[in-house]
């Protein structure tokens, strides 16, 4: 967290457009980076453009089929356990595992850098409430914590997306809150003050331009992590529910074939494991090129 705030935009001034095309030429010198950004686009295209681009229905079910190997005549990537396309399923599957990882990870940007700039802001008692409130949350392990909301809620997609982004929201606004509390002692913030510009002008010109970068890298860090925590619940039966593909609910599926077919029952598993990389090498490159030391 610390590396995010010091990596924060210049302190004399909000961000300039020189800064941010300084950004953009940055992350042309990234390769990892914008290897990874090339690699989500095309799992996001296959998700989204699925219906067009399946082979197949990714419900239709064939016993004579089951679990086939990859490279079977008309099965490029093989058959699960009931004898559907695995290609069309992991298709699919990618539209709710690339949701899991994306709603909360939104929702909780939003809500966790309203409360932040709020706290910081204002600072005093309020600041120091809500932060020790928030603390509350972080006396559990991030998995635990979803694992007994969602268990609490009960299963279901819409329960698993509100599980996870009450898990994300205190991580949020502390990092909100420490870069709202450094950018208000700024003297062009006292000047802004002086000058008689009220607190919602304050916060909307001078402190947003300077919190929402540093917050908006620290989230783009936090979507892999939401993706495998939601993965994690479906593939206990917290999440998404059966037949609906899902990457995680597919796993589950198809541990039992682990040893007859391990390499079929390993696609879900690959998928996570390659989206969840490419997320973090994303942030990664994004972190490095946001970061005015250079």
């Amino acid at each position: 967290m610390s590396a995010i705030i010091e990596s924060a935009f210049p302190a004399a001034a909000a961000p300039s457009r020189s800064y941010w095309r300084l950004v953009a030429r940055q992350m042309r010198r990234e390769p990892v980076a914008l290897a990874s950004a090339l690699v989500l686009l095309i799992i996001i295209a296959a998700a989204v453009l699925a219906p067009w681009l399946a082979p197949a229905d990714p419900y239709k079910a064939s016993m004579l089929r089951r679990l086939l190997p990859v490279g079977s005549p008309g099965y490029l990537l093989g058959a699960d356990e009931l004898g559907r396309d695995m290609l069309t399923r992991l298709m699919y599957g990618g539209r709710l595992s690339l949701l899991m990882g994306v709603v909360p990870v939104l929702a909780a940007f939003l809500i966790g850098s309203t409360v932040g700039v709020a706290a910081g802001y204002v600072g005093g008692r309020i600041n120091m409430a809500v932060m020790r409130m928030l603390d509350v949350f972080y006396a559990f392990p991030s998995v635990l914590l979803a694992v007994a909301i969602a268990g609490a809620l009960g299963p279901g997609m819409s329960n698993s997306l509100i599980a996870l982004t009450l898990v994300f929201v205190p991580q949020v606004v502390r990092v909100a809150e420490s870069v709202t509390t450094q950018v208000r002692r700024l003297d062009y913030i006292e000047a802004a003050r002086m000058s008689g510009a009220g607190a919602f002008t304050i916060i909307r010109v001078h402190v947003l331009s300077n919190v929402l970068g540093p917050v908006f890298v620290y989230a783009t860090g936090l979507l892999s992590v939401s993706m495998i925590l939601g993965s994690g619940l479906s593939f206990l039966g917290l999440g998404v529910k059966p037949p609906e593909p899902e990457w995680g609910l597919m796993l589950n599926t198809l541990r039992a074939a682990i040893y007859s077919n391990p390499l079929v029952a390993a696609l879900p598993g690959a998928m996570i494991f390659i989206t969840s990389i490419a997320f973090n090498l994303l942030a990664d490159g994004l972190r490095s090129a946001m970061d005015i030391r250079k």
